[in-house]
């Protein structure tokens, strides 16, 4: 059975904390509780009571020419060896170089040489964690002329060398889609869903020129018609989340889209019943 989740954030987490939530899971963002104690790790614990815990990172980055932090890998596989998460995902992307971070999800070429050298990051996080991750397609402003492969096909690639599996996020798909000039539909269709344990759903907004994923607003009717094709193609139950990280509204208001989700996927199943 498919599981409905929503991303915990700072305004609801009283609500999590109480259990009165109506999800399957929760997911977080793990840099925010990789404390050695205190009130956010005080809090987490709390909702790990009530619901399965989902660990979202950013700070990764499996791009970084120059390796992986190993402190910050140490630091996370504590938090997961004592939340014994649902998941434990992150982007595929690059976020520092030694000495500076930039805060942001940088895009990757999707070349041989930039797989080789995630496909070994990968694995490395893996041993040290001490289980599977997941990797999210990240939304893209620009393309890259180097790149030798599809999105879809290097992810596909990466989840058959490292074992990792795959966070499906289907607004950056739409994202990526109108920014750089590809069919989203064509992206869903040949996207290794096989490897795809999570899925994410969100809102964008409008730039002067390019489509910005601001995680904050609702989820548009494209990404939804995507989401239906997405699970359409899938015949396991990956995991269904709302993600919202500004502008974030009343509960019952992202409840209210769960539910969508949840009619959404209902339909998708029932089309493949037929």
């Amino acid at each position: 059975m498919t599981q409905f989740g929503l991303g915990m954030r700072h305004p609801h987490y009283s609500d999590f904390v109480a259990g009165h939530v109506p999800v399957d899971f929760a997911e977080v963002i793990s840099e925010n509780f990789m404390v050695a104690g205190g009130k956010p790790l005080a809090t987490l614990r709390a909702v790990r009571e009530h619901y399965p815990v989902a660990l979202h990172g950013v700070s990764l980055s499996v791009g970084s020419a120059t390796g992986l932090d190993l402190d910050y890998l140490h630091r996370l596989r504590a938090l997961a060896d004592e939340i014994d998460p649902l998941f434990v995902s992150d982007h595929l992307c690059w976020t520092r170089v030694p000495g500076f971070s930039s805060h942001d999800l940088l895009p990757l070429p999707c070349t041989s040489e930039a797989l080789d050298l995630v496909a070994r990051h990968v694995a490395q996080a893996q041993s040290v964690l001490g289980r599977q991750i997941l990797l999210e397609n990240p939304s893209a402003y620009l393309g890259f002329a180097q790149s030798e492969m599809p999105e879809w096909a290097f992810l596909a690639a990466l989840c058959q060398r490292s074992g990792c599996g795959l966070l499906l996020d289907i607004n950056n798909v739409y994202v990526s889609a109108r920014n750089l000039g590809f069919d989203p539909a064509e992206y869903i269709a040949q996207f290794p869903m096989a490897h795809v344990h999570q899925i994410h759903l969100a809102g964008h907004s409008e730039g002067e020129a390019l489509l910005i994923d601001t995680h904050d607003r609702a989820v548009c009717d494209p990404v939804w018609d995507l989401f239906e094709a997405a699970i359409r193609r899938t015949n396991q139950r990956a995991a269904v989340m709302i993600e919202r990280d500004d502008a974030i509204p009343a509960l019952n208001e992202l409840l209210g889209e769960l539910d969508v989700a949840r009619g959404r996927a209902a339909r998708a199943q029932r089309v493949n019943a037929l």
